[in-house]
């Protein structure tokens, strides 16, 4: 089984860049950093995206997700103390 291969950001911005700021075709951007299309295509589009957290890296979280995560631990969290309090009160 092979492993997966892992890009840097920088090397996905230099692609990105091939594309919006050299005028090269995505298919001849991929074919010639020897890529597959449909991923430099998926680069190109989270990058354009606008939202300032393109390529964070594994594990990173957006600010959406991460308070996401908070406010689940939050909710387990009351779900005990009511799961507590209610068995003190019988």
């Amino acid at each position: 089984m092979t492993t997966r291969k892992k890009y840097t950001k920088e090397f996905k911005l230099d692609a990105v860049s091939l594309v919006t700021d050299q005028g090269y075709s995505r298919a001849e951007a991929a074919r010639s950093l020897g890529i597959n299309a449909n991923m430099l295509c998926r680069w190109v589009q989270e990058e354009q995206s606008g939202d300032g957290q393109a390529f964070r890296g594994n594990g990173k979280l957006t600010p959406d997700q991460e308070e996401n995560r908070r406010l689940k631990a939050e909710i387990k969290r009351l779900k005990k103390a009511t799961v507590f309090f209610a068995a003190e009160t019988k």
